[in-house]
């Protein structure tokens, strides 16, 4: 499958309605249009690649110095996980969970980044996001060996020990058993509980969070 897939914009990442992002344009020109090729059917066990996997966090913000809203941006590397489909193509939720380190999370700002890790997510009691994937949504079956799919993924996400459902826009590209692509999902604070950031220089922070995962899945060994 199309790895998914966590914030975790960590992420991490994450139950509320899915909104698409216009984040990722890199992505966008690597996920190019193909015809999909059938491939033999049975278990799928695909595990988070050792590099190309991000997770970040998307919250628009009025800063003091200037006139005009601009999007906070926290982004991390540090993203473990797999996800397991039955030969049928549906979601084996026991082998399949991806996991964001919070520590790790970083923008462009030290002062946001030290309150968000100190009250926002608490991430020393709280140092990790989980998405537990639990169904896809429009995945074509059979799952094709190569190309461009696009679908929904339905999953538990837990942030600061509170868990809740949630939708993600996914866009993939599979080749090979290989799977590279993007998800995206968004909430308020109010659903996890999470405090607003609260820095000198912000004057008001949006209630609504964005999470992005762009992703690389390959097969597990052995599968």
């Amino acid at each position: 499958m199309s790895k998914i897939g966590v914030a975790v914009s960590a992420i991490l990442v994450v139950g509320a309605g899915v909104v698409a992002l216009d984040a990722t344009p890199a992505r966008s020109s690597a996920l190019a249009s193909t015809v999909p090729a059938a491939r033999a059917a049975g278990p799928v066990h695909l595990i988070v690649a050792p590099k190309n996997n991000q997770a970040r966090y998307f919250v628009r913000e009025q800063l003091a110095h200037i006139n005009f809203p601009s999007d906070a941006v926290g982004v991390t590397d540090s993203v473990t996980g797999s996800l397991s489909l039955d030969d049928k193509g549906k979601v084996v939720p026991a082998d399949s969970k991806f996991v964001v380190d919070l520590r790790e999370l970083k923008s462009d700002r030290s002062m946001r980044d030290g309150f968000i890790q100190r009250r926002t997510l608490e991430t020393d009691k709280y140092p990790t996001v989980t998405l537990v994937p639990k169904e896809l949504q429009g995945l074509p079956s059979p799952i094709p060996d190569s190309g461009r799919v696009s679908f929904t993924l339905l999953g538990d996400l837990t942030v600061r020990g509170v868990t809740k459902p949630t939708s993600w826009m996914v866009e993939a590209y599979l080749r090979h058993g290989e799977v590279r692509g993007t998800a995206s999902t968004g909430f308020t604070f109010d659903d996890f509980h999470i405090e607003k950031p609260k820095v000198g220089s912000v004057l008001s922070v949006a209630d609504s969070i964005h999470l992005a995962y762009d992703f690389d899945l390959v097969p597990a060994p052995g599968s």
